[in-house]
């Protein structure tokens, strides 16, 4: 969907406007892919008529048929489906277990990680929203609203107290990759960010 393409762009660039300002070595052009890619199975978890815009201009029915056809062919887990994808279009075992990473639910298991990779497409993940970059608490409550409800296994949709221990997790890998870069978070807008999404529309994955 237009939509997600645009979050997975968004995602990829400011996981590329971190790795280009980051101390540490890092294989930027790992976090580049597995950003690009990581939400490509999620069309199967979408309410669709949640955001009506984003449907257009092909309509409902259309997406519909799209989120049938995904289901059927790679089941009822977002984040399966999403791995399954990227095995499909050969991309490497390091991208795919950083895809693995991306997770509101696994904070807590990517903030105990030596892993830079993860910590990035992590937090890149948790500064987009649908409409745009936010602040990370901003963006996560306003996940956490859009999915009030659902029964899906997020960590969204976990007990306040629970979200709460993420939001924390969350934070701390904010602070472990900041302390390491020479940008700050507020650095990481939709300003910033824009001409690398540009950008990324054309960037090689093979």
């Amino acid at each position: 969907m237009p939509a997600l393409q645009t979050h997975q762009l968004r995602v990829a660039a400011v996981g590329k406007l971190i790795c280009d300002n980051f101390t540490q070595p890092i294989e930027k052009l790992d976090v580049i892919l597995a950003c690009l890619f990581h939400d490509m199975g999620n069309i199967v978890k979408f309410k669709l008529g949640q955001i009506p815009e984003f449907l257009e201009p092909e309509g409902l029915e259309y997406w519909q048929r799209v989120k049938d056809e995904f289901k059927n062919k790679y089941g009822n887990d977002q984040h399966e489906a999403s791995k399954q994808i990227a095995r499909e279009l050969g991309l490497p075992n390091p991208v795919i277990g950083y895809i693995d990473a991306v997770a509101f639910a696994k904070a807590e298991t990517t903030l105990a990680s030596g892993s830079w990779e993860e910590k990035i497409c992590e937090y890149a993940d948790t500064r987009v929203s649908p409409h745009g970059i936010l602040p990370l608490v901003a963006r996560l409550e306003e996940g956490r609203k859009r999915y009030e409800g659902r029964t899906a296994d997020t960590g969204l949709t976990a007990s306040r107290g629970r979200f709460d221990e993420l939001l924390d997790a969350e934070r701390a890998i904010e602070k472990q990759i900041f302390a390491q870069a020479t940008i700050r978070p507020e650095d990481i807008n939709d300003a910033t960010v824009a001409p690398l999404v540009e950008e990324l529309w054309e960037y090689p994955v093979s």
